[in-house]
């Protein structure tokens, strides 16, 4: 029988650009957080000036303090969001019981919200045409109005700073594609090992006809984009594990290892880490230690990263998180989907306002990906370097007719 050929798999440049995110030896002072918001108003400040003069050139800039009754001009500072259902670390020392009812820990909005901008002068509550439920605290905004006499400021048109710059895109002209999947789950009850797999598989070319290994081929990395692992959480409530609990806290661990290391023997793997992973909590988080992946690290097609994670393919820039940020922003705010929340980051010029951590022409073109849960649908997407196109990877273990 003839030999079948080695599948030749396509390569891409890649530049890892996850500096940025990196803490090294940095101790909290005790000090709030008052300096970054005063550093993001500046650098924000100073971009949405830029574009002042073609957005309302008519209209004097002035401070919170420099408002006068009944005068239109522009005020720039940073949004604050007054909401009276937000949970504060004050409330579990209160003796008297609060008269507010409970909700639902998944979103603290309530009617009665109202926005604030603050900038170093002072703040001044907000009206008119800037609906509350759109906005989150930390979002660095311009403001078309005018005081009222009951000292409020009336909005009549906002602007934001909006995408910055970007270089155009390469005009390629073969096919190669990026795997993202995320929310593997490995140790949970929901996570299918068959399903990962037959995933496994089909990206290292050993599934399929021989349209689909062509198409395997051309795949050049894959993301794994958090929550790889699923830890029971009695093992993670401050107590002491007991030895013969030990290992099974590993088991996930070692599980995720065996099935990275089969997909970084065929090609690179960036992985991040996620809310329900063994990394530090707070964004930005810190890559996975490489001693848990003591068979994929070997090999040097693995890396480690950041959430965020930042990094470039063949001149195409990507930007990404485990979804936490998008995840707050649900639960301070309204909108009709997911991709709605990440619009906002990218009009904000924001990753994460609702965290304490900065983020740093015309005819932008910016691809938004919401990765399902693997573990939950069997799906992750392909994005084709060439045109920014999506598709789907679907994969099902069920029998049923």
């Amino acid at each position: 029988m003839p030999v079948p050929m080695p599948m030749e798999r396509k390569q891409a440049a890649y530049s890892n650009l996850d500096e940025r995110y990196a803490i090294q030896g940095k101790k909290y002072q005790g000090q709030q957080y008052s300096h970054i918001y005063f550093t993001r108003l500046h650098h924000m400040r100073n971009l949405l000036h830029a574009h002042v003069p073609s957005w309302k050139p008519q209209l004097p800039v002035t401070t919170v303090l420099g408002l006068e009754e009944g005068k239109d001009c522009i005020i720039v500072g940073t949004l604050y969001k007054h909401m009276k259902l937000k949970p504060s670390i004050l409330d579990e020392y209160s003796k008297e019981r609060s008269a507010i009812p409970l909700v639902k820990p998944h979103n603290f909005m309530h009617p009665d919200d109202h926005l604030i901008l603050e900038d170093e002068s002072g703040r001044v509550t907000l009206a008119g045409a800037i609906p509350p439920a759109a906005f989150v605290t930390g979002v660095v905004v311009a403001l078309h109005g005018k005081e009222t006499s009951a000292g409020n400021f009336l909005v009549e048109d906002v602007l934001e700073a909006g995408l910055p710059p970007q270089t155009a895109l390469s005009s390629a002209d073969e096919d190669k594609y990026v795997v993202f999947v995320s929310g593997l789950s490995v140790g949970s009850g929901t996570f299918n090992p068959l399903q990962f797999q037959l995933l496994i598989d089909h990206i290292t070319g050993h599934l399929g006809d021989e349209n689909e290994q062509t198409i395997a081929s051309n795949i050049v990395r894959v993301v794994v984009a958090g929550n790889s692992v699923h830890i029971s959480p009695r093992f993670v409530n401050g107590q002491t594990v007991a030895s013969k609990d030990q290992s099974r806290i590993a088991e996930p661990i070692k599980e995720l290892d065996i099935m990275l290391t089969q997909l970084v023997a065929s090609l690179p793997v960036d992985i991040m880490p996620g809310c329900h992973d063994p990394a530090n909590f707070s964004l930005p988080q810190q890559p996975l230690h490489r001693c848990l992946f003591s068979g994929a690290s070997t090999y040097n097609t693995f890396s480690s990263c950041s959430n965020p994670h930042q990094f470039e393919l063949d001149s195409v820039q990507f930007l990404g998180t485990s979804g936490q940020n998008i995840d707050d922003l649900y639960k301070y705010s309204d909108a009709k989907d997911k991709l709605e929340f990440m619009e906002r980051t990218l009009r904000w010029r924001h990753l994460a306002p609702t965290a304490p951590n900065s983020l740093g022409p015309q005819k932008q073109k910016v691809r938004l990906i919401c990765i399902p849960r693997f573990s939950e649908c069997g799906v992750a997407v392909m994005l084709n370097l060439r045109n920014l196109e999506c598709s789907t990877l679907s994969f099902s273990t069920s029998f049923n007719a």
